[in-house]
């Protein structure tokens, strides 16, 4: 179940570069939290704070401004391409009770038998669930699966409430497989042509005279 994240913030009426840039100097993040058809609401945020909460995937957030406060989830993250700074944060407004699609990431536990490797075919699955449990994670045991095993997207476990979104169920998420071992070329001497050889030892012998 993910969190849900408490972050004061303050309304903002200054817009463009130049006042984003002012408000990441003093450490703030612009943000917008969008509530479908209605007029989007603008804030800034706490930078420090604000990255930190962004490390919990899918997180139900409590924004807080001024004398208003709205229950949101994160929609997109724009970061600097260089130095990976969050920019500006989109949210979308949420409500107890409604149902979002959220992307979540798969992780992979257990031990597979021999030499058997687990390897993560879909490192990520769409799932539909309640803003107020969003699930962080989708845990895939492969305990005790061998070579040519798999993990279909119909066979996986999903927090209780969610519901998987995909196309075809059939779809591999886990293949479990030996890895193959790289064949290593044998070594080749490449022997100069016979020719080449006598005129290599007739200019020796010339040498010599």
């Amino acid at each position: 179940m993910a969190n849900t994240i408490t972050i004061q913030g303050e309304t903002r009426s200054e817009f463009g570069k130049g006042a984003a840039r002012r408000m990441r100097v003093a450490f703030q993040i612009p943000a917008t939290i969008y509530a479908g058809g209605n007029e989007p609401t603008f804030i800034k945020l706490p930078m420090k704070e604000t990255t930190n909460a962004l490390r919990h995937t899918n997180a139900l957030f409590e924004l807080k401004y001024d004398d208003g406060s709205k229950m949101a989830v994160v929609k997109d993250v724009q970061r600097n391409p260089v130095k990976r700074q969050v920019e500006h944060i989109d949210f979308l407004e949420v409500r107890a009770g409604e149902k979002v699609v959220v992307e979540v990431p798969v992780f992979v536990e257990g031990e597979t038998t021999g030499a058997a490797v687990a390897f993560v075919d879909m490192q990520n699955l769409e799932v539909r669930a309640d803003v107020t449990n969003l699930p962080e994670r989708i845990v895939v045991n492969v305990e005790g699966l061998g070579d040519g095993e798999k993990v279909l997207a119909k066979d996986v476990k999903l927090p209780e409430g969610a519901e998987l979104i995909i196309d075809d169920p059939e779809d591999s998420v886990v293949t479990v497989e030996v890895p193959k071992e790289e064949s290593l070329e044998p070594e080749t001497t490449t022997e100069a042509p016979a020719e080449d050889a006598d005129a290599t030892a007739g200019a020796a012998d010339a040498d010599a005279e």
